[in-house]
């Protein structure tokens, strides 16, 4: 579901995604990932606590706890905002024309009537609430689960993965990025062994 549906709801936990348009490997090609980390913590210096992340070639995962009157589509919003431009500035730094080329042709007539030059990302963000810490734990088996997918195999081993919270909830690595444990809010852990040993790692 999209963040065009107004929500405002404190202490609400999201399950979120950015996707570059067009699935382009925008993240990789300028190697902008610390884009996202400067992002994440700007967030989180204003209340936002990320409960755990996965950032890929082409699209980024989150699951998010908005703080007391925070506004999760205006901090999405901004978010795609910062990162957007930073990566356009880098794709023409590089010299990546028939990109920067690619992300103009998916601008809208609208986007064209307020100044919009470059089409980064989609036009909405995937919006999901999760209620309890079952929903949580699957997502983060999820996402986790990601870098060592058929589709991607960016690592041998999901822990190693250098950008995602994996490591943070198997070795307590946050790797510099501003991370909480979904516990501390409450939401406990599942029944029998921790969930992370459910994630194929390799």
């Amino acid at each position: 579901m999209a963040t065009r549906k107004l929500r405002e709801k404190d202490g609400a936990v999201y399950f979120a995604t950015f996707t570059c348009h067009r699935w382009l490997p925008l993240f990789h090609k300028v190697n902008a990932y610390e884009l996202v980390y400067d992002w994440m913590r700007l967030a989180h210096g204003k209340g936002y606590h990320f409960l755990g992340y996965a950032i890929m070639p082409n699209h980024a995962h989150f699951i998010i706890r908005v703080p007391d009157g925070g506004a999760i589509n205006t901090m999405l919003s901004n978010g795609k905002r910062f990162m957007a431009y930073e990566l356009v500035q880098r794709l023409a730094a590089g010299d990546r024309h028939a990109l920067l080329e690619r992300l103009k042709e998916g601008l809208r007539p609208s986007d064209l009537a307020r100044g919009q030059k470059h089409r980064v990302f989609a036009t909405s963000t995937d919006l999901i609430e999760l209620f309890s810490g079952k929903m949580i734990e699957q997502k983060l088996r999820y996402i986790h689960a990601n870098p060592v997918s058929k589709k991607w195999r960016l690592t041998d081993d999901a822990v190693e993965y250098p950008h995602s919270s994996f490591a943070f909830y198997v070795r307590g690595e946050s790797r510099g990025a501003p991370l909480t444990a979904y516990q501390e809010f409450g939401y406990l852990d599942g029944k029998g062994a921790p969930w992370w040993n459910e994630v194929d790692r390799a």
